[in-house]
């Protein structure tokens, strides 16, 4: 297996540790905020979709720590985990639901153009993407 460089190495250590703290606040502080992001027209109760969004955050996030050997399979499922959670902001945007100091048309624009960048970052930080970023041990 090909090793990362120390700054993917990094990055990919601190995207697990904010997915683990991103699950325990979707668990525990940021609950209420989390539910405003859930849309309208999914067919489950807003606190379960917030309770099981935040216990796969919680495992991905260990799994980007605590399994180097799988870490380019993991970088793609967490990249995808992003996309899933993608409509939430938008229907935040759209719906104009104040969470998260996100009080402004503006701001909850902004942060629809940050969400491609957790993609990159997941397949970046893992090797997954591009290829070429691995170096030989």
């Amino acid at each position: 297996m090909n090793r990362l460089s120390l700054p993917r190495h990094l990055a990919r250590t601190l995207l697990g540790l904010a997915l683990i703290g991103a699950g325990v606040s979707h668990l525990t502080t940021l609950r209420q905020d989390f539910q405003a992001q859930v849309p309208g027209w999914v067919p489950l109760d807003k606190d379960v979709v917030v309770l099981a969004s935040g216990v796969v955050e919680i495992g991905l996030g260990a799994a980007l720590l605590a399994l180097p050997r799988q870490r380019v399979t993991v970088g793609w499922v967490v990249a995808a985990f992003f996309v899933a959670v993608l409509p939430g902001n938008i229907s935040q945007y759209l719906t104009r639901t104040d969470a998260f100091g996100l009080n402004t048309d503006q701001a909850r624009l902004t942060r629809l153009f940050f969400q491609p960048l957790l993609v990159l970052w997941a397949l970046w930080s893992t090797g997954a993407w591009p290829k070429t970023g691995a170096k030989r041990p």
